[in-house]
């Protein structure tokens, strides 16, 4: 970083750094004592597609790696926005395994050349009384952030909840500081 950044206050963008969706398994832990969250077993990475043969080859590996230790297979659907979902089912007991998945996936499109292509990933938590609530991991920023969606058909979140969960995961995952960035993901496959 040169001089004129720091006087024009730019910053280089944190590298992401895929060995933060291991620290999952102890923050599910610590939401789970301090707001009763559970893993559902879930979980997706959404990606931006990309036409071609290349690309699809690297999608097909990816569904053939996952699909080869997990029952019922991996299942890839598009949202209404054109973003491609992977997403995985685990036991809600299994959360390495979950994340061993979540990491693989980004693992082998950021290996093939399609890492810009990675938007985030996101594992679902459930409460006793039907709240649903995701962890999303930023790939391009390397951070997390809670994302809360209310219950109901209303595209309404649980900002008081989110912020909860921001101050318990504090000392267990790198989360985001901007809010402007926790962007709600409706009806994102794997949230629940």
């Amino acid at each position: 970083m040169g001089f004129l950044d720091v006087l024009l206050g730019r910053s280089r963008p944190v590298a992401p750094d895929l060995d933060q969706l291991f620290g999952l398994p102890s923050a599910a832990v610590t939401l789970e004592a301090a707001a009763g969250f559970t893993p559902t077993g879930h979980g997706s990475v959404c990606f931006a597609s990309v036409e071609g043969a290349a690309f699809d080859d690297v999608r097909e590996e990816v569904r053939e790696l996952l699909d080869a230790d997990s029952e019922p297979p991996v299942e890839v659907s598009r949202d209404d926005y054109g973003y491609t979902w992977l997403v995985s089912r685990r036991e809600p007991d299994d959360l390495p395994a979950l994340v061993g998945d979540l990491h693989a996936v980004n693992s082998t499109l950021e290996g093939s050349g399609f890492g810009p292509q990675l938007l985030c990933s996101m594992v679902g938590f459930q409460h006793g009384d039907g709240r649903r609530l995701g962890l999303v991991y930023l790939y391009k920023r390397g951070t997390f952030y809670p994302f809360a969606p209310l219950p109901g058909d209303g595209q309404r979140r649980d900002n008081a909840l989110e912020l909860q969960v921001r101050a318990a995961l504090g000392n267990d995952l790198r989360v985001e500081q901007d809010l402007g960035r926790w962007f709600p993901l409706w009806g994102a496959p794997g949230l629940g």
